[in-house]
């Protein structure tokens, strides 16, 4: 499978999860609080490469990629690049549609724990300010309402490219990589 091919399937993959995790917010009425982001502000958060790559491509295809990869290389900052506070709308992302998966992922899935059931992943806010909410969600996971289970979703992306779904680094190293592969497989082609 080609760079490209690899963006495309995460691509998909990501469409598919986040049609689910809006059908799952539909069932539970969980949401994040307006202009919230305080899980975006966690500064030890990791992704891996292969996550990075639809936005990397994105970035090449749009003549972006040297300019992120300077600025990626010139930060020490621990926090995430395309995190924007003044962002208005979905999110605090500069490139909402080419988030991490953990940031896709973190309030609208679940885990499963040791003996096989699902536990809900969300934030703080969520389960003391929509505790009604969150107890029905909590309740209803096993049987009513389908939730994305995390380890599916990143078993789905190890079945694109285990090397590049595998290690997880910081997420503005994740995204340099992600960028630098890119580049590298566009070297000789371009």
């Amino acid at each position: 499978m080609t760079v490209p091919e690899k963006a495309h399937a995460v691509a998909e993959v990501f469409d598919e999860l986040d049609a689910r995790i809006t059908a799952f917010q539909a069932n539970t009425t969980l949401h994040c609080k307006f202009g919230c982001g305080k899980c975006c502000f966690k500064p030890d958060i990791e992704a891996s490469v292969l996550e990075f790559l639809p936005f990397a491509l994105y970035l090449h295809q749009n003549k972006l990629a040297e300019q992120w990869l300077e600025k990626l290389e010139s930060t020490s900052d621990p926090l995430c690049l395309i995190l924007n506070p003044t962002q208005a709308g979905a999110g605090l992302c500069s490139e909402y549609k080419h988030r991490g998966l953990i940031c896709r992922l973190f309030g609208y899935s679940a885990r499963t724990n040791k003996y096989g059931k699902k536990e809900l992943v969300t934030c703080q806010i969520i389960k003391t300010e929509q505790a009604e909410a969150y107890q029905s969600a909590t309740a209803k996971i096993e049987t009513e309402i389908e939730v994305p289970v995390m380890n599916q979703v990143y078993m789905q992306l190890h079945a694109i490219d285990f090397d590049l779904a595998q290690k997880f680094y910081p997420i503005n190293q994740a995204i340099r990589h992600a960028i630098e592969t890119v580049l590298q497989y566009y070297a000789y082609r371009d």
